[in-house]
């Protein structure tokens, strides 16, 4: 399921903003950015995210800057100024006059102050990126709960057109074997075997064949499937991979129907279902 999700936060000396966005993925992936001193965080980081999803793949952008209230930094670099200032020496004894180096010199030299945020620490900055990561999620998690809402009553919908295709089915299926009996009686006919309908032969083949069409059992496992469905949708667990396997199995049952009834509307059911049946699998494929 896609989301987006955005938190900030400012703790002691760092500023930070975490950003989430989540595309369709059959998976979980986590892919974290953000800047390499905070590699040890990783693993909270993806703890916190696998905790709010189970599928899909989370985009993870970290931007840190040190909060106003800190203090900057200054680090001077001791032998290059020394370095420095040695140069103008030599560069006297050269010209045979004292040059003196000014302030404005050492401060255009590269290196010699830096000034800056100072070294990074990951427990320090993860003070801030708690909290703005846990103020993503939420977002992210409500963008995904309001697209969830929507597939739910999607789902509910070609779940009764499935009904009903069922039910046409389990109507069309006791006249399979009447058809069956007219056409073989008729195939006799025009053969020049004139049988008698009574014909313990003419009923064994009938019995036959209605045992064979017999799709009672596929039926009924359609229905408990159906209401499985619903189930998993009403649960307060990730239903995705339980879905997932469920339109397997409805699948299969439809197919073992089309094999079995042998007959044109009843193929007609089945396509029209399995139609259907592949739009909801699709995008079964996107939830948690």
């Amino acid at each position: 399921m896609t989301g987006f999700g955005r938190g900030a936060a400012t703790k002691k000396m760092w500023q930070a903003t975490v950003e989430l966005s989540a595309v369709n993925r059959k998976q979980a992936e986590v892919v974290i950015q953000a800047p390499r001193e905070l590699n040890e965080l990783d693993a909270r980081i993806r703890k916190a995210v696998l905790a709010v999803v189970s599928r899909g793949r989370v985009q993870v952008s970290i931007h840190l800057e040190r909060a106003h209230s800190a203090t900057a930094s200054f680090q001077v670099d001791s032998a290059l100024a020394q370095g420095f200032a040695a140069a103008f020496s030599a560069l006297s004894e050269t010209v045979g006059h004292s040059v003196t180096p000014l302030a404005a010199d050492y401060l255009r030299q590269p290196g010699i102050i830096e000034v800056g945020n100072g070294e990074m620490n990951a427990e320090t900055v993860w003070l801030a990126v708690e909290p703005a990561l846990t103020d993503a999620l939420t977002q992210l998690a409500a963008m995904r709960a309001h697209e969830g809402a929507h597939l739910r009553k999607d789902f509910l919908e070609r779940l009764e057109s499935l009904v009903g295709w069922v039910q046409k089915i389990s109507s069309d299926a006791p006249g399979r074997v009447v058809r069956q009996r007219d056409l073989l009686h008729k195939r006799l006919r025009d053969a020049g075997l004139d049988l008698d309908p009574a014909d313990e032969r003419v009923a064994k083949e009938i019995a036959l064949f209605a045992d064979r069409c017999d799709v009672s059992e596929e039926l009924t496992r359609l229905g408990s499937h159906f209401e499985k469905f619903r189930e998993y949708l009403d649960a307060p667990e990730a239903p995705g991979r339980a879905l997932d396997f469920l339109c397997q199995e409805l699948f299969r049952e439809f197919n073992t129907i089309g094999s079995k009834a042998n007959d044109a509307s009843i193929a007609q059911a089945i396509v029209e279902a399995k139609t259907e049946l592949e739009k909801i699998r699709e995008q079964v494929q996107n939830i948690e």
